[in-house]
């Protein structure tokens, strides 16, 4: 275990927490904590998280100005998806998933290219349903949260482990916010 990988545990409790609060200072602490990250992947031969990490500096970039956009008084409007959309949103996942899963089977020495793949996509989905403010986001980070910690344990990233245990509290907390904000009707527009 690194310091940088404690490091950037650390901030990323910080974000998911202000997160969950429905802050927009979530942002700061998420763009350093995605640089560290990828880092900490590349060392452990996790390709796809690597990767993530920027697809995460450019998606909390967009979220971060999405979200001042949206703030008001209560905090940062959150809402559904149609049921359509999750559809849509799912099956794009599942066949990015596959895809990339497969490629990095295929052309690199990735540690668990399929489980470190579904972590990497789902990912992305989340991230983009939380800049888009939707309260589904919440359900795919317990998923990813729950599949990331034996993933990363058995590649002895064990604070990174950690922090998903405490991350999965924080995303069944978010949940549990996000759901009654939607139903008080701060829904987006």
């Amino acid at each position: 275990m690194s310091e940088v990988e404690w490091i950037a545990a650390g901030l990323v409790l910080i974000n998911v927490a202000l997160v969950a609060l429905r802050s927009v200072w979530n942002y700061p602490f998420a763009l350093v904590a995605v640089s560290l990250y990828a880092v900490v992947f590349y060392e452990a031969k996790l390709y796809s998280d690597m990767l993530l990490q920027g697809f995460f500096l450019v998606l909390n970039l967009y979220g971060w100005a999405a979200w001042l956009r949206a703030r008001a008084d209560s905090g940062v409007p959150v809402g559904w998806m149609t049921a359509r959309a999750r559809l849509v949103w799912g099956g794009a996942t599942l066949a990015a998933w596959i895809v990339w899963s497969a490629a990095m089977h295929r052309h690199t020495d990735a540690a668990a290219p399929w489980i470190d793949g579904a972590i990497a996509m789902a990912s992305i989905t989340a991230q983009w349903l939380l800049a888009r403010r939707r309260v589904e986001s919440w359900w795919l980070w317990i998923f990813v949260d729950l599949i990331a910690v034996p993933l990363f344990a058995s590649r002895g990233l064990y604070a990174t482990s950690v922090v998903y245990v405490v991350l999965l509290g924080l995303s069944i907390d978010g949940l549990i916010q996000w759901r009654r904000a939607a139903a008080a009707g701060t829904a987006p527009a």
